[in-house]
């Protein structure tokens, strides 16, 4: 019978569970930034309802994503090594913090649902997210390495 190695057991084909589900939110708070621009420019309440939609998923799988994430750190100690880990953390949770007051807010009526903070907020949290998501791939980069030295 064939030994698993232990870092594989909370992987999905070599990544960490946290690294496959956050690209969920990643995908979804940067389509909201897309579709509040279009609304900005063609005030179709089509493209309010697109940006309210992908923040509630991205909320969802955000969460999710965090609460595997808060797990991985404490499971796995590689990933508590890593220097990125906190910076990372309350990275994640800034961003779904912003993302969060930018779903109360797209939950207004109309044009003022988005323009001006609906879209400075969905701009802010894609910001935060791109930060966040250097440090997070710094800590997988440098955890799957402590994981093949100790193999």
């Amino acid at each position: 019978m064939a030994q698993s190695h232990p870092a594989a057991d909370d992987a999905v084909a070599g990544q960490p569970i946290h690294a496959v589900l956050v690209q969920f939110p990643t995908v979804c708070f940067t389509l909201a930034l897309l579709t509040d621009l279009a609304y900005w420019q063609t005030a179709n309440l089509m493209w309010q309802n697109f940006s309210a939609w992908l923040l509630f998923v991205g909320l969802v799988v955000g969460v999710l994503a965090a609460l595997v994430g808060i797990i991985d750190i404490l499971v796995r100690r590689s990933a508590r090594r890593s220097g990125a880990a906190w910076p990372h953390a309350i990275g994640s949770i800034v961003v779904l913090v912003l993302a969060f007051i930018n779903s109360l807010i797209h939950a207004g009526d109309g044009w003022t649902a988005v323009v001006p903070w609906g879209l400075t907020l969905s701009i802010l949290t894609v910001l935060v997210m791109i930060a966040t998501g250097f440090l997070g791939r710094s800590m997988t980069a440098s955890s799957h390495r402590g994981d093949r030295d100790h193999a």
